[in-house]
């Protein structure tokens, strides 16, 4: 089985290069911006709608007129075209399903527009340097090694000013040994995860760790006045302490994910509707930065993704009543967050209320993959 991987590398920049690279950016948010007003002029003047071929076309000449496009590679202008219909098509999905804002298009400013592609062509991995078209060979940090077929080369600007490299693979799945085991997981705030067999994974409250870094960072950036050189350095300072974070729940979410796939064959997790957890909290934004502290969404798509390339299987399990219910004999009595502890008046049963909630989503779950007959009782 065929699957598509990204390998994500930081660039070892010289002052030079790093140059060069926001050069091609500022080009290709220019190109950006220019088609996104073609194409709201033709509807508004002409009332015909542009196509990503007929914008295509005006390349060519765009580049007689404008002749520092030609530093950028061909096929990453061809790109931006294809980014902006991507974003249209988007948008009128958007207006034919209904029920959230369209969100139209809009221009792109210089803290807006921060990567661009290179799709086919224009790029190369020789060792561990990186050689662009138009920029040469580039030095990168290879932790790790590249195995497969390299199809997509993205260059990425992150707010703190550093560039990474996003290669998109083509790679044969690395299948593990079936195995019959099987967990349901319970996502909480007073512990990262209950697991079905017992385990509990603690919360590592990464945002409460660098709480105070973040504040003093932010009361500096308080003090500079809007588009001064002061306030853009002490922005990056900012965007280095969130990057920290990121990093950090990134890889707790990755080492977490890969923990359960390698040991479990069958998975089952709660289907959780992040958004309208933290818009919804009834304890205000105290819960709601707990919530998004935790990443649990972002500890599903690493598990989905690790799942499917090692052959095992996850079972998406709609939450509600999963902590209500008694796992032992299906009765649900209903509790306040704050009760933390399950106590079945009807069998006797007590445990953990994550604890049986992940009991719960085991047999749901297992019961949705079809592999138990077993289904909680509501």
């Amino acid at each position: 089985m065929i699957v598509r991987k990204s390998y994500k590398y930081w660039l070892k920049l010289t002052k030079k290069q790093k140059s060069a690279l926001q050069e091609m950016l500022d080009e290709c948010r220019w190109l950006y911006n220019l088609f996104l007003e073609q194409r709201i002029l033709a509807y508004e003047e002409l009332e015909i709608s542009l196509s990503k071929y007929q914008q295509l076309m005006f390349l060519p000449l765009l580049k007689e007129e404008r002749p520092s496009l030609t530093k950028v590679h061909s096929q990453v202008l061809q790109d931006v075209v294809v980014r902006l219909d991507r974003a249209f098509e988007a948008f009128f999905r958007r207006c034919s399903k209904g029920g959230e804002k369209p969100g139209f298009p809009r221009f792109r400013g210089y803290d807006r527009y921060d990567s661009f592609t290179y799709p086919q062509s224009g790029f190369e991995v020789v060792g561990s340097e990186l050689k662009l078209s138009k920029i040469g060979p580039i030095r990168m940090k290879q932790h790790r090694p590249i195995f497969g077929a390299i199809k997509t080369c993205t260059l990425r600007r992150d707010p703190s000013g550093k560039w990474y490299a996003s290669l998109s693979v083509e790679q044969e799945a690395q299948l593990l040994v079936p195995n019959e085991k099987s967990v349901g997981i319970d996502m909480g705030i007073e512990h990262w995860a209950h697991l079905s067999d017992g385990t509990v994974v603690e919360n590592p409250r990464f945002l409460k760790q660098e709480e105070k870094a973040l504040a003093k960072a932010q009361r500096k950036l308080s003090k500079f006045e809007k588009r001064t050189p002061g306030r853009r350095k002490q922005g990056k300072i900012v965007a280095k302490v969130h990057e920290r974070i990121r990093n950090k729940r990134q890889d707790f979410c990755h080492k977490q994910s890969k923990k359960i796939v390698a040991e479990y064959q069958y998975i089952c997790v709660e289907e959780l509707n992040i958004k309208n957890m933290v818009e919804g909290s009834p304890l205000g934004s105290s819960l709601s930065r707990s919530i998004a502290d935790a990443s649990w969404n972002q500890f599903c798509r690493f598990l989905a993704y690790k799942a499917g390339e090692a052959g095992r299987k996850v079972g998406m399990v709609n939450p509600a009543y999963t902590s209500a219910t008694c796992s032992q004999c299906g009765k649900m009595e209903k509790k306040s967050l704050s009760h933390r502890q399950h106590q079945c008046t009807h069998c006797g049963y007590s445990a953990h209320r994550d604890f049986n909630a992940a009991q719960n989503i085991l047999a749901i779950g297992l019961d949705s993959l079809g592999l138990s007959p077993r289904s909680l009782r509501l």
